[in-house]
């Protein structure tokens, strides 16, 4: 009996567990009919909605990128052809200073200075108009002088080392910043104008030039060139070393002036301790021919 009752009450509890649950699934099918409601009511929705999202964010992160990168690639074209059509009037401007530059390599020679320097002056306006051409090509481009000035940077820098030089043989003095600018056309109130490191680069460049005009001069009898030389260096390296120069192309160049400085002042003390004057006589010759 009392077996029989212990194999009655799991199945007792079995069959009640049944039957409630078939009534309570019959009450809820009564309020909500969908069949699919009870087998899988929340994780074939999680599922579906998951994937649209993340197809949908994909496709959303394509378009972007592909936005990005073609507004990237038009912007890359236009900056291209810029550059182009910057290079095109900078290889004008080398070509016309590498002819500027070959009349003035003359000056080394004893050639006549005035009909030399014509020669090379009669480029200016050259000059000018194609820096004036540059200038209309970054107007359309507001705010990117910087962007582009290194495309014609280094031609700048020997426009200026010419007119450095040939103001200098002709004046004696130093070309300033404005007067270059005027030269160049320059001055204008646009932005596109002579950068000052550009100026005091140029500078640097010209003071190359005088140790071997110096030699050249005293070689054909002036021996007062020198004396000269010697002062205009001075003044200009006691200029420079006003500035406080970092540690760059600028401040190598600085440092290339005072060799050249160096070396006018071993020509000017050279000639002055043979004794020669500005006429090309030793001072004791010229005492023999006053005494004479």
């Amino acid at each position: 009996r009392k077996t029989k009752m212990q194999f009655m009450k799991p199945a007792f509890r079995n069959g009640s567990y049944c039957y409630a649950y078939t009534v309570s699934r019959s009450l809820l099918l009564t309020l909500n009919p969908n069949p699919f409601f009870f087998s899988s009511p929340i994780r074939p929705l999680s599922i579906f909605s998951s994937s649209m999202a993340s197809t949908h964010f994909s496709s959303t992160s394509a378009l972007s990128l592909e936005k990005q990168f073609g507004e990237f690639r038009t912007h890359l074209e236009e900056s291209g052809t810029l550059r182009d059509r910057i290079r095109t009037v900078v290889s004008e401007i080398e070509s016309t200073t590498r002819l500027m530059y070959a009349n003035i390599l003359l000056v080394h020679h004893s050639r006549p200075t005035p009909e030399l320097l014509e020669k090379a002056k009669s480029q200016i306006d050259v000059l000018k108009d194609k820096y004036k051409q540059l200038a209309d090509i970054l107007g359309g481009c507001p705010g990117q002088y910087y962007r582009y000035h290194g495309d014609w940077k280094s031609e700048t820098q020997s426009v200026v080392s010419m007119l450095t030089f040939m103001h200098w043989l002709e004046t004696g003095t130093l070309l300033q910043h404005k007067e270059a600018e005027e030269k160049l056309g320059l001055n204008g109130p646009e932005e596109f104008s002579l950068d000052v490191e550009d100026y005091l680069v140029g500078v640097c460049f010209m003071s190359n030039e005088l140790p071997r005009y110096v030699v050249n001069q005293v070689t054909a009898g002036d021996y007062d060139c020198p004396r000269k030389v010697l002062k205009f260096l001075t003044d200009l390296h006691a200029a420079f070393r006003m500035l406080n120069l970092r540690n760059d192309f600028l401040r190598k160049k600085f440092d290339g002036m005072k060799y050249d400085l160096r070396k006018v002042e071993e020509v000017y003390y050279d000639v002055k301790i043979r004794g020669l004057t500005p006429n090309g006589e030793s001072i004791g010759d010229q005492g023999i021919k006053e005494q004479s």
